[in-house]
């Protein structure tokens, strides 16, 4: 996308000029091109092709002025150099480095100040090392956690007190966690609590105070377990329930027949 852009314009706004670059003996080699593969350019598509095509100068960008350099620079330079970028003020420069760096470098990250840089810390870290981001101040931290925690050790998060959490944790995990959120106060959680549950469990949920809840029962909960909610306040619970047990009488007449 950045090469239909006619400007060459390093990012202080200024002109490239190929004249004045530490890497002009470069040009006629085809190692560079201007608007195309060039480090001085302010578009990070143009800095990513100059080190994909000249990786070995990419130790010597790690300082740069311009962050959009040190970040592209940090995917192709020595990883023992990556280290003091963790505490770069750029968190594209930050994730950068720490995507490349072994675990126990990265778990200060943990802590970062920026919601993009602990949302993608959580996809390189195991289990254990994500249980002191279970109480992390942004939600979608703790929903990204849910995702990728054990399922054995969601019940860590059942009094999460973000609904869209509880919901995720609802979605993966265990039987045992999932009969102790079948009391949510969130309906939507136990919605997912109701569409996991194996019928013969689902007779507390179909006196549920949601609609949607008893419709889920009803559409699933065994057929001796119905006749409550054919009687259901809400029309799309009874119809469902109904139907149900029509069918289940037919199917009953046919076997006897």
């Amino acid at each position: 996308m950045n090469d239909t852009i006619d400007e060459t314009v390093d990012w202080r706004g200024e002109q490239v000029d190929c004249r004045a670059c530490r890497h002009q003996d470069m040009l006629s080699a085809g190692k560079c091109r201007l608007s195309h593969a060039c480090v001085n350019d302010r578009y990070a598509r143009r800095i990513d092709r100059f080190f994909n095509w000249n990786p070995l100068l990419a130790n010597d960008y790690l300082r740069h002025e311009h962050f959009e350099v040190r970040a592209i620079a940090a995917k192709h330079a020595a990883v023992f150099l990556l280290v003091p970028l963790l505490d770069d003020p750029e968190e594209t420069v930050r994730w950068n480095a720490a995507r490349r760096l072994p675990k126990k470098h990265i778990l200060k990250l943990r802590h970062d100040p920026h919601r993009e840089v602990r949302i993608r810390i959580v996809t390189l870290l195991d289990d254990s090392d994500l249980v002191p981001m279970l109480q992390d101040e942004d939600y979608y931290v703790r929903q990204v956690i849910a995702r990728r925690l054990a399922p054995n050790l969601l019940e860590w998060m059942v009094g999460d007190p973000e609904p869209e959490v509880r919901r995720v944790v609802a979605q993966r995990a265990e039987h045992d966690v999932l009969m102790r959120m079948m009391t949510d106060t969130e309906a939507r959680v136990r919605l997912e609590v109701a569409q996991r549950l194996a019928p013969h469990h689902l007779a507390r949920m179909s006196q549920d105070e949601d609609w949607r809840v008893r419709h889920e029962a009803a559409s699933r909960i065994d057929l001796d377990l119905l006749a409550q909610l054919a009687e259901d306040e809400d029309e799309m619970v009874r119809e469902t329930a109904r139907k149900r047990l029509a069918e289940g009488r037919s199917e009953n007449e046919q076997y006897r027949s």
